[in-house]
């Protein structure tokens, strides 16, 4: 079915027949299709049978269509030259104008654009980081509990929702965050958002004005980079150690809006930032009137020692923005994630948000809600906790045996990756040695895109959670081979 509006000017038949010329221009309907029937036409324009033959008749004196006695009325094989309009071929477009918003979005963004998703190649020994272990995933469950809620939907359910998410979402989230991560928070103050991405733009949108400055961690999550990038922020790169960001070198940064800071667990270094050092950062934030961005994106995996309060937990002046995610405990695809937003901007959040998609999807949302209140989230922590704990140690043990003084890892005390860099080789081999270990069937990434300045040494992310222990000796076993051949 073509669509041809009618532009309301002049007789009917005047207008049937510009909507044709314009759709055959247009290369709407291409040369030689044949048009529908004056009746079937007649019908679905509104008009009566005599007005179509009319604009028929015009198109066919005019050389835009022909008629075949017995066959029906079909557009001209070449349109006639004394009438040609401009017409564009298919797939061509005009070179249209961006805003400030999307010139800096289509310079400062890589030529992949702006994706999470890692190639997929068939590899046995895939170090493949930023995903779960989709095969220890409760799917039974979580697919009961979806089928569940979708046939009890009601007609309420199915209309458009509050832009701020589901109540029962917020309220189990507020319990749960409270018990595992130290979150203070009512559950109006939660924001359901599309992924924590989502919360990152919106953070970026609301807080920061081009020109503004803002902190980012170095090396950092490019999530960050991009929408501070979008939004013309000057950047402020503060180096990370293992303790995470260098928080005394934020007193070169008198003023700033936003600090982007990834506290439990350093993306990529994986350094988790000491409670000194979170109480301080609290206080440069205070004088110097910024709002601080916490992405606890993998915070419920920590190994060693006892887990540190959030930032949020200590916030005593409504500075924090504390954004957290479903796509590292249960699956990517699931699109939730959830920001805790300080009371003075709840509702700028939720204007924004209903702006940019009128809200998250609702059985999803009441699914995930069901799935933390009756306690499933809590128990798949801990077992997968446990799970990857084993694996942790496994890559450990196996980098210290395979690569001993020749490689370092960093970042292991939490989270679902690890950053292993190569004391033996320069950064300029890594393009050779993904491709050695390719050949071996091993899958590693580098973590130069990560960093504003990228390091001297080679630097991989391996991620571990997907991997079992055996597979995980195994690959890092074959990744020394390669190192030792592109040592040699």
């Amino acid at each position: 079915m073509l669509t041809l509006p009618l532009d309301g000017k002049g007789p009917l038949h005047g207008q049937t027949y510009r909507a044709l010329r314009g759709a055959i221009l247009a290369g709407r309907l291409a040369p030689g299709a044949r048009l529908a029937s004056s009746r079937a036409l007649a019908g679905e324009l509104g008009v009566s049978r005599n007005t179509v033959l009319h604009a028929f008749e015009r198109l066919v004196a005019e050389g835009y269509a022909t008629a075949r006695e017995g066959s029906g009325t079909f557009v001209a094989d070449s349109l006639p030259g004394r009438r040609r309009e401009r017409t564009r071929k298919r797939g061509q477009s005009a070179r249209l104008r961006l805003s400030a918003v999307g010139r800096r979005i289509a310079r400062d963004l890589p030529a992949r654009g702006a994706s999470w998703s890692l190639p997929r190649e068939p590899l046995r020994f895939d170090f493949r980081y930023g995903e779960p272990a989709y095969s220890d995933l409760p799917l039974e469950t979580w697919s009961r509990l979806l089928g569940r809620r979708a046939r009890r939907l009601s007609v309420r359910r199915l209309a458009y929702q509050p832009p701020g998410g589901a109540a029962e979402l917020r309220e189990a989230l507020a319990g749960y965050l409270a018990r595992a991560r130290g979150v203070v928070c009512d559950p109006e103050q939660l924001l359901i958002v599309q992924g924590s991405q989502q919360a990152i733009d919106l953070c970026t949108r609301l807080l920061v004005d081009p020109g503004d400055t803002a902190v980012l961690e170095e090396p950092h999550y490019t999530g960050f980079a991009f929408c501070l990038a979008a939004a013309g922020a000057e950047i402020a790169a503060i180096p990370t150690d293992a303790d995470g960001l260098r928080v005394g070198e934020l007193e070169r940064v008198p003023r700033a809006s936003l600090a982007c800071v990834t506290p439990s667990h350093q993306f990529p270094a994986g350094g988790v930032l000491s409670l000194p050092r979170r109480l301080a950062l609290l206080d440069w934030a205070r004088r110097s009137g910024a709002t601080v961005l916490e992405d606890d994106y993998d915070g419920e995996f920590r190994y060693q020692g006892q887990p540190l309060e959030c930032l949020q937990s200590l916030d005593r002046d409504g500075r924090v923005v504390y954004v957290g995610t479903a796509s590292k405990v249960l699956f990517p695809a699931l699109r939730i994630g959830w920001a805790v937003v300080p009371p003075s901007l709840v509702r700028a959040f939720q204007d924004a948000k209903a702006l940019t998609d009128t809200g998250t999807a609702s059985v999803e949302q009441l699914a995930f809600a069901d799935f933390v209140a009756e306690g499933h989230l809590e128990r798949h922590v801990r077992r997968i906790r446990r799970l990857h704990a084993g694996r942790r140690a496994a890559l450990l043990e196996a980098v210290d045996r395979e690569l001993g003084d020749r490689g370092t890892v960093i970042g292991t005390a939490a989270g679902l990756h690890a950053l292993l860099r190569l004391e033996s080789l320069s950064a300029r081999y890594v393009t050779r040695l993904r491709a050695a270990c390719r050949e071996r069937g091993v899958g590693v990434y580098p973590a130069a895109p990560f960093y504003a300045r990228p390091p001297r040494r080679a630097e991989l992310l391996l991620g571990y959670a997907a991997l079992s222990e055996a597979d995980i000796r195994a690959g890092i076993r074959r990744l020394a081979q390669a190192v030792n051949e592109l040592g040699r």
